[in-house]
């Protein structure tokens, strides 16, 4: 059991650190935005980089109190760009990549099921609640793209 919880502990605090990363990252475009328009973009941005916060203190919940982990303090990658388009662009490659590697992380708890008695429905509803958030950020970034 102490195996797979610490295989998990390492996944999630990736995933963490993609989250912070994307909170940052839309705070930052979102002061880029620029024109006419420019208004309702920047508050789904701002939008979105509330909902990646919370997705965070969700991961450091279930590192610390459900895998008995340490939550990293630690970035991932994030991509500087001015224009609008490569903006929404950058951002909604950085959410497909995430539900890939949620969707991976997601897979593992079920394959683990039996191993996480006391844990499984927790990590299983709080990971694909993730998913299905960033799911909807990759509707919203396409719909803004006119995708």
């Amino acid at each position: 059991m102490e195996e797979i919880k610490n295989e998990l502990s390492v996944m999630l605090n990736q995933a963490l650190e993609l989250e912070h990363a994307a909170r940052i990252q839309y705070l930052a475009h979102a002061e880029l935005i620029k024109g006419i328009d420019a208004e309702p973009i920047i508050a789904r941005l701002k939008e979105i980089a509330s909902d990646e916060a919370k997705h965070e203190d969700m991961f450091r919940n279930l590192i610390g109190n459900y895998l008995d982990g340490e939550p990293s303090m630690g970035i991932a990658k994030t991509h500087k760009t001015q224009e609008r388009m490569e903006i929404l662009t950058v951002n909604l490659t950085g959410e497909e990549e995430a539900i890939d590697f949620y969707k991976t992380i997601y897979k593992k708890v079920i394959e683990h099921k039996e191993q996480l008695p006391y844990v499984y429905e927790t990590l299983e509803h709080e990971i694909r609640h993730v998913i299905i958030e960033e799911q909807q950020h990759v509707v919203e970034l396409s719909l803004l793209l006119g995708e």
